[in-house]
Parts: C-alpha cells; structure tokens; sequence
C-alpha cells in the first residue's frame, strides 16, 4: 500500500513542474468568456502532459490545448545587451460550464 501512496505523491511532482503558474493578463483574461485558462508551461512538456495534469490537478475535463512559444526579446540593461529567454504558453481550453480560478491556489 505504501507503494502506491509514493508513486501518486511522484506523479503529482511532475504535474507540478508542468503547470508552472496562469498567465493573467488582458488578453489571457478575455478568453475566460469562451472557457480558456493560460498557463506558463516548461518548453518541453507535450500537449497530452499539459492535459493529463490539468485535469488530475484541478479536476475539470480539458477538450484542447494550444501552445505557443514566446520568443525572447533583445533588450538593454545599463548598454549592456541582453536576451531574454524563450516562454511557452499553454491555452486549455475546458468543457462548456467547468471554470478553474487562477486566483486562488492549487
């Protein structure tokens, strides 16, 4: 029995590391009306990850998931340039009616 506690405690890790936190901006917030939530994700988690640890971590059904990746902008600090690093955004998209509040904790 202790097996299985330890492998639910390893498999909500890893969700954790996915879902990093919800981007909460103008545009992000408009596409709470059609039932979408932003999240921050790592560059390399896949559709079918960001998918399987929203719905275990927040118990809703997810009809889809869009990407994208934010390139990272040339900028200057002090004339000194500098580059910030590349971003991935994840659009879930949840059933009709299911909400997650981006403002409370997981």
């Amino acid at each position: 029995m202790a097996a299985k506690k330890k492998e639910k405690v390893e498999l909500a890790e890893w969700m954790y590391d996915i879902i990093r936190n919800p981007v909460v901006t103008e545009k992000s917030t408009n596409g709470s009306a059609f039932g979408q939530v932003t999240f921050k994700v790592p560059l390399s988690a896949s559709k079918p990850k960001i998918k399987t640890a929203i719905e275990t971590l927040f118990k809703v059904d997810v009809t889809k998931v869009n990407t994208l990746i934010q390139k990272g902008k040339t900028k200057r600090f002090k004339g000194i340039k500098a580059l910030r690093n590349d971003e991935k955004k994840a659009v879930v998209t949840l059933k009709e009616g299911q909400t997650i509040d981006v403002g409370t904790g997981v």
